[in-house]
């Protein structure tokens, strides 16, 4: 497992950095994202499927595609609007179905897929559409990344206090404070002169930026094992070697985006 969980990081880490770093003659990252939101909320849907719930699949493949390009257009218009057709649409569909078994409960995951999925992930496009975005998107994910993987190789070999054990019982104390520490350690790269720097004033803003990343992310994948647990599987897929599926390389890394939009929405700018 830990040799294909390498292997696999050592394939897509360049490839992502490729999508991030190019942005002519097409926006990769988006194309990117979007090819990864519609894998995504497959998994989701699929696990929802699994407890006998038939959301309306096609609908929230094509809502959250059009959440993660809304970025690309006028986006304090345009949000309001696929959100409110989101919550709306679906409903005047399952009227029309005339079918009344888990008519509501079909219409709320249909609903919680675009939005955990489409929505959340729209926060990274953005991010890369904004001033020295190219940078932000790098700091969200190599200090997600730097938690995630301390949490993870920590967390197995000294981890002796659970945090969640209801939720994710493999997940520790000593896990979650090691993710923290790696996510700063890889943030003060970030206020290097390096082709990566972020425009951070004072080198202790990249170290809160990362603080609030490694916490959120850390919620994240409590928030997806939570998911996992109720609806009775240990992964939302096997796509990717070693990682699990779609879904589970999500769950931190949009938090993260969302944590580092708002900062450079309400600090940097």
């Amino acid at each position: 497992m830990l040799k294909k969980r390498f292997i696999t990081a050592l394939l897509v880490i360049p490839l992502l950095v490729a999508v991030v770093w190019l942005d002519k003659p097409l926006p990769w990252f988006t194309i990117f994202v979007a090819g990864w939101g519609v894998l995504a909320v497959l998994e989701f849907y699929r696990l929802v499927a699994a407890s006998k719930v038939l959301p309306l699949i096609g609908f929230g493949i094509i809502w959250t595609l059009m959440f993660v390009l809304n970025p690309h257009f006028d986006y304090t218009i345009l949000k309001p609007l696929l959100l409110t057709s989101a919550v709306i649409l679906p409903l005047f569909w399952l009227v029309l179905r005339r079918r009344e078994e888990e008519a509501f409960t079909s219409w709320a995951w249909t609903l919680a897929g675009i939005l955990y999925v489409g929505w959340l992930l729209s926060y990274l496009v953005a991010l890369r559409g904004l001033e020295f975005g190219r940078e932000w998107v790098f700091f969200a994910l190599f200090t997600t990344f730097a938690s995630d993987s301390a949490a993870f190789f920590i967390g197995r070999v000294w981890g002796r206090h659970y945090l969640a054990p209801s939720i994710s019982p493999r997940k520790t104390w000593e896990g979650a404070i090691a993710g923290i520490f790696a996510a700063i350690i890889v943030s003060l790269f970030f206020t290097l002169h390096t082709p990566f720097q972020a425009p951070f004033g004072y080198w202790w803003q990249a170290i809160l930026l990362a603080l609030a990343v490694s916490v959120f992310g850390q919620a994240g994948d409590l928030v997806e094992s939570l998911l996992k647990r109720n609806m009775g599987v240990k992964e939302s897929g096997k796509l990717i070697p070693g990682h699990g599926g779609f879904l589970d390389r999500m769950d931190s890394v949009v938090f993260a985006g969302v944590v580092v939009y708002y900062y450079v929405l309400w600090v940097v700018q």
